[in-house]
């Protein structure tokens, strides 16, 4: 399988690229790792900050693409 830029695909690569390089956006996602770290970890962490960008009408990066539990929970390595 071909590799988008390091990630698996054009999507998680957008999406991490807009996670970790807006402000709001990335200190919701190192809020929500460090309180999931001990139960639950990124797949937690990632299904929370999807719930909640699904409350306030955000289903897509500006760039159009779907914020999913996997794809945020990709740009979450790391953190």
């Amino acid at each position: 399988m071909a590799e988008y830029n390091g990630h698996k695909n054009w999507n998680h690569w957008n999406v991490s690229l807009w996670i970790n390089n807006d402000e709001g956006l990335y200190r919701m996602a190192c809020g929500l790792v460090r309180c999931y770290r001990k139960c639950g970890g990124r797949v937690k962490a990632a299904e929370a900050m999807l719930e909640t960008l699904n409350d306030v009408g955000t289903t897509k990066t500006p760039d159009g693409a779907p914020y999913t539990v996997t794809s945020i929970r990709a740009a979450m390595r790391g953190m």
